[in-house]
Formats: C-alpha cells, sequence, structure tokens
C-alpha cells in the first residue's frame, strides 16, 4: 500500500468538517441512482482531448447543438492567472463550433456565493471544467451557491464536461487533492463537487502508468467505484449508465473485482471477456458499463437477416 493511504477515514471527516465550516448547500438525498445524475450528462475526460471528434461531437450534442448551446467554461484549476485565459474559450469555440461560450472565473467563496457571479450559470446548457490542480476548483466553489447552480445545470438536462483535473473533481471523494502535489493520492482536499456520486476518478491513467494507484484505496471503500481515464478518452454517464468515449482505455475499480469475488471468467462454457481476475477491468469505446450493478453491459448480438452467411 501507498504511504499516502493511511488513516482513508480520517481524512474523509475532516474533509466534511472543513465542508460544514463553509456554507453548505442541500443536495438531494432521495436520489434514485447510486452513482450518476438523476437528469442531464456527465462527459469526464481523461485530460490531452485535443479534437477526439467522438468527445467533442458528444459534449456539443448533450449542450443542445452548436446553435442553441450556451457553455459556461470553469478556469479555477489553474488558479488566479486562469481568470485571463480567454485562448481556452476560443479554442472550445473553435473546436466545437459553439459561439455561445463564456469564462467563468474566482477564486473566492463569497463570489461564489453571489447571485450576480451564477447569473451565466442560470441559462446554460453546458459546463466544461479545464484542467489545472483540482483542488483549486474545490476552494472556489465547493458548497456554494455557485455549486448549487452546476447541479441545476444537470437537472434542467444539461452537461457537465471535464478534463485531467475537471474530470477528478467530477467525483464525490477527490483524488490527487493535495496541495502540495498531485503524487499524493490523499491529501488535505478530499471532497469533490459530488455531481457522479459514491465515487474517485483519475486520469492520464496509463499515459502516466496510473493504473494500479486506486486499486488499495477502493478496498478501504468498498462503497465507491473507482474510474481511472486514459488521456484523449471519456466518459458518458447517464444515470447509472457509463459508455466509453475517444482513442484509448477506461479502468473501472470496484471492490469485489479487486478482491477475487467478480464474474467468472467463464460461464455454460463459454469465456466472458468483460470479467477479470485482477483488480481493475478495461473498457474501450464503445463499451457500456452498468454502475448501479457494477458490470459490463454486453452488447446485443445482430439480428441474423436473410443475406447473412
Amino acid at each position: 500500500m501507498k504511504k499516502h493511504l493511511f488513516f482513508p477515514v480520517i481524512l474523509l471527516l475532516i474533509g466534511f468538517t472543513v465542508a460544514i465550516a463553509q456554507t453548505p448547500i442541500q443536495i438531494n438525498p432521495k436520489s434514485t441512482t447510486r452513482h450518476g445524475p438523476e437528469k442531464g450528462s456527465l462527459l469526464i475526460i481523461g485530460g490531452n482531448v485535443g479534437t477526439t471528434p467522438s468527445i467533442w461531437n458528444k459534449f456539443v450534442e448533450l449542450a443542445g447543438g452548436k446553435a442553441n448551446a450556451k457553455i459556461v467554461v470553469i478556469t479555477a484549476a489553474a488558479g488566479d492567472s486562469a481568470a485571463y485565459r480567454f485562448q481556452d474559450v476560443e479554442q472550445i469555440k473553435k473546436i466545437t463550433g459553439i459561439k455561445n461560450v463564456s469564462l467563468l472565473h474566482t477564486g473566492n467563496l463569497s463570489e461564489a456565493n453571489s447571485e450576480k457571479f451564477i447569473a451565466p450559470l442560470k441559462q446554460a446548457t453546458g459546463v466544461y471544467f479545464l484542467g489545472g490542480r483540482q483542488w483549486h476548483i474545490a476552494d472556489s466553489y465547493l458548497n456554494t451557491l455557485t455549486h448549487q447552480a452546476f447541479f441545476e445545470v444537470l437537472n434542467r438536462g444539461g452537461v457537465i464536461a471535464g478534463s485531467s483535473a475537471g474530470a477528478s473533481i467530477i467525483g464525490s471523494f477527490l483524488w490527487r487533492g493535495d496541495t502540495k502535489g498531485a503524487q499524493i493520492l490523499i491529501g488535505d482536499h478530499t471532497q469533490g463537487l459530488g455531481f457522479l456520486k459514491n465515487s474517485a476518478i483519475d486520469q492520464h491513467l496509463l499515459k502516466r502508468n496510473r493504473q494500479f494507484d486506486l486499486v488499495d484505496f477502493i478496498k478501504t471503500a468498498p462503497e465507491l467505484i473507482g474510474i481511472g481515464l486514459d488521456e484523449a478518452t471519456a466518459v458518458l454517464v447517464q444515470r447509472d449508465t457509463m459508455e466509453v468515449l475517444g482513442k484509448s482505455y477506461v479502468a473501472i475499480y470496484d471492490y469485489n473485482t479487486i478482491i477475487g469475488n467478480g464474474p467468472n471468467h467463464v460461464k455454460n462454457n463459454q469465456e466472458d471477456f468483460t470479467a477479470s481476475s485482477g483488480p481493475f477491468i478495461f473498457l474501450s469505446e464503445g463499451q457500456k458499463y452498468d454502475l448501479r450493478n457494477r458490470k459490463v453491459i454486453k452488447p446485443a448480438r445482430p439480428v441474423k437477416t436473410d443475406t447473412d452467411f
């Protein structure tokens, strides 16, 4: 076990105490989903998305199309200098063809608690969290009116997307959230924005050789699901169904799989390629996963026709 994985419960309590000290918002406790949002969509990207068409096309679709989408770009992860990073807005406009894209930035909880600040979010059909350091986002928005406004985008059927640090903040447990560096897996910030409930999200997975980092943590927190995304790869989450988009792989970390109680490799004398005897399973573009029941959704068999041989 890595040295920074000790006392996870204590750290969770510390994160909870910090949240209470701020201005907490009320999130519906009677959710009918185990992990995903009841309404709207999450598009969680592993970093370095570039111009990957399948990811950006899906973002445009979920946001209402090029003509109707109203996107708010959240730049907090990059720190205070990001308040002036309008090149990010222009890049998203260029890649997506969406004209109505605006930047929203603060590092101040009081400003994030103001009605004036959240005005752009009240009309937004999509929110996009840029990369950087995820704890900056937590310090700027956790348990504020802005945090609530993000949830309201989902409740209207919109999309929340994030890449790299902007992906990790979407989870409920904030992975790699220490101010001293991303190499510390459980640090001084442990609470994410919680759009994907009961989860911890890692990114740059294979590119940075991180595929084993979530294993020991999920062993200590079996109620959580771990999701690790490689670069230029994303998952689309609608309610409790997750689908992989992009160029590489997504790793799923489930407690039962880690301890060896996952699905067997052989059923009815046929090998099941969705099972794993290892600590995680890999999924690639087009594959779907049932978050509620923690299992791969097998694709429907094609219907045979008279012309099939």
